[in-house]
């Protein structure tokens, strides 16, 4: 498996070195699946897509990156194999931390693995206004995703929404919610498709009352009804 997925990762034009990297995430993936639920993905060959969608925010890093529900460690593993970012991967599920933290240690990655929900963790001040770049492929709306993420970032740091197909009003609420967080809509960058990435940049401190308690975020998501 672990040569197919090199092949296919050279073959999408990923250098050598970090397609053997890949290779060895992806096989550990794969091979935990099987026991714990971190992935859909069952095949080399669909995970090379989610290899290749966590690699197109690489020129967004830098570090120290946050990466929100983390689940299987996608994006936030690919993105520290790519880039040599510290990572904190953050899931609610401690299977999938237990995982993670293996993850961590056998690929010989600088970061930690944290159990908790984001919507906790927001307000730890360990943490809060700590990072430069926060991402989530979470299946939320964006202004939920915006919540979760932009209290971890400091003045400066950049949240990365990956998105598909993206209605004005969704754009309108993220770009409203984005403001009341602290920050601004700057980019929206296709990627293929109807794939792309939202950036939220920090222009000021969070206020203190987000993120809101756990599963308010995802229920009433912030300017979007």
């Amino acid at each position: 498996m672990t040569d197919e997925l090199i092949l296919l990762l050279e073959h999408a034009g990923v250098d050598a070195p970090l397609a053997r990297r890949l290779a060895v995430y992806g096989v550990l993936l794969l091979d935990a699946n099987r026991d714990v639920n971190l992935t859909g993905v069952k095949t080399p060959a669909a995970l090379v897509e989610h290899l290749l969608d966590a690699l197109s925010l690489v020129p967004e890093v830098r570090g120290p990156l946050i990466d929100i529900g983390s689940g299987g460690g996608l994006p936030g593993i690919p993105l520290a194999l790519a880039t040599g970012v510290r990572v904190t991967l953050v899931d609610a599920v401690k299977k999938k931390v237990t995982f993670l933290k293996r993850a961590l240690e056998e690929l010989g990655l600088e970061g930690e693995a944290i159990d908790a929900r984001a919507e906790v963790l927001g307000h730890d001040p360990a943490y809060r206004g700590s990072f430069l770049t926060a991402t989530a492929r979470a299946v939320a709306s964006a202004p939920t995703v915006a919540e979760l993420t932009l209290p971890f970032l400091a003045v400066g740091g950049r949240a990365l929404l990956q998105r598909g197909a993206l209605e004005d009003r969704e754009r309108d609420a993220t770009r409203d919610a984005a403001l009341v967080l602290g920050a601004t809509l700057v980019d929206e960058r296709l990627v293929s498709g109807e794939r792309r990435i939202l950036v939220l940049e920090k222009t000021a401190a969070t206020q203190v009352r987000f993120p809101r308690r756990n599963g308010i975020p995802d229920k009433r998501p912030l300017c979007f009804t």
